[in-house]
This record gives C-alpha cells, structure tokens and sequence, in this order.
C-alpha cells in the first residue's frame, strides 16, 4: 500500500471520500491471521488508511498501524473509532524504523513496495522484530504485474519475485508459504481486477 513515493503523495491518494484500498481486509491476510495466538502483538509497517490492522484489532489482537501518510493514519483512527477498537499508529518513514528486537507475534506487510536497498532493510528489521514462532505475512505486487491497471508501481524494481523475497529472509525466517500467481482484487478502487501477486509466509526459529 505504499512505495518510496514521497509523504505528500500518500496524503494527496488518500485524500479522496472514501477509502482508496477499501474497507475489508487483504484476503490473504484473514486467511493466514487463522494461524496467529489469541491476542497477537501484530505490527503492520505501511498499512495505509488501516483497513488491515482494523480487521485484525476486531479479531482481539494488540495492533500498531505505521506509515508515512498523515492522511492515511487518520483515517485509520476514524476507522477503528468506527469499530470500537484500540489501534495503535505511528507516523514514520519506514527508512527510520526501528522495532525492538523479539517485540512482535506477528508483521504484516501488504502492497509495501520498496526500493531494493530500503526494501531488503525493512525486511531485515520485520524479521528480526518476531519472537520465536513468530510469523511474517506478505502480499505484494509481482512483476509480471507491469501493464494491468488493477494496481500497483509502474517500476519493475519495486516489484516482489518470490525468489526476492526468499532472498531477503533467507537466514533470518523459515518459509512455509511461497506463491506468485492471479488473484482477482476487490479492494477499493485502487486495487480492482485480476492481478498478479506473490504471497509469502515465514516463521521466526
């Protein structure tokens, strides 16, 4: 849900009635938040207007919404006031993150799209942020995604390959979910249509 765009950008997206990625959360997200123990400490880095870190305060879990966009986060709280939920947010630039060691149950990124040397850092940080049998879930744009107009970066070096991904974790988390394929997003207007996308799940030793 973002990429090294600067802040302004961001704000300027989600600055529109409504909310650009929509109201329900990532489906692949409630597919894998099966796996996690009541009461999850989940971090969600990049997580936009909040629909993801919403959901997952619905569920029960201790959530903390991070992203660049002011506009975004607010309308994260607004969401969560909605609800009746605690949600937790941080301002920041993901170049500045800096989780403390063995602090989460759980990181979530969804449609956070990087540039190789920010990207392969947060990576690092999300992984090294879980406690043992912690679990890393990641959806994000493939490139093979370049040419559909159901979303995502026009660049193909801010787009996700699973052997990227393996590459960045590799020694840090153990997969157990690895996949590229199509997917028909339904999230908002920015992301409708078939797409590809590349999903990956690792667990912290």
């Amino acid at each position: 849900m973002t990429d090294p765009a600067p802040s302004h950008f961001w704000d300027t997206s989600y600055a529109i009635d409504g909310y650009k990625y929509g109201l329900q959360p990532n489906a692949f997200l409630v597919e894998q938040a099966a796996h996690l123990p009541p009461g999850a400490r989940v971090v969600l880095p990049g997580d936009g207007e909040g629909r993801n870190g919403v959901w997952l305060a619905r569920q029960g879990h201790a959530v903390s919404s991070l992203d660049g966009s002011a506009v975004g986060l607010s309308k994260a709280r607004a969401l969560a006031a909605a609800h009746g939920v605690e949600l937790e947010t941080g301002h920041l630039d993901l170049a500045e993150w800096s989780p403390s060691p063995c602090s989460a149950d759980a990181v979530v990124l969804t449609y956070v799209h990087l540039p190789p040397p920010l990207r392969r850092q947060v990576h690092r940080q999300a992984a090294q942020a879980l406690r043992p049998g912690g679990r890393l879930i990641l959806e994000a744009f493939h490139p093979d995604q370049l040419g559909r107009s159901s979303g995502g970066p026009k660049d193909d070096a801010l787009l996700y390959r699973l052997e990227t991904l393996r590459a960045d974790f590799a020694g840090y988390l153990a997969e157990i979910v690895g996949w590229e394929g199509e997917v028909e997003l339904n999230e908002g207007p920015g992301h409708r249509g078939l797409a590809r996308v590349t999903r990956w799940v690792g667990v912290a030793a």
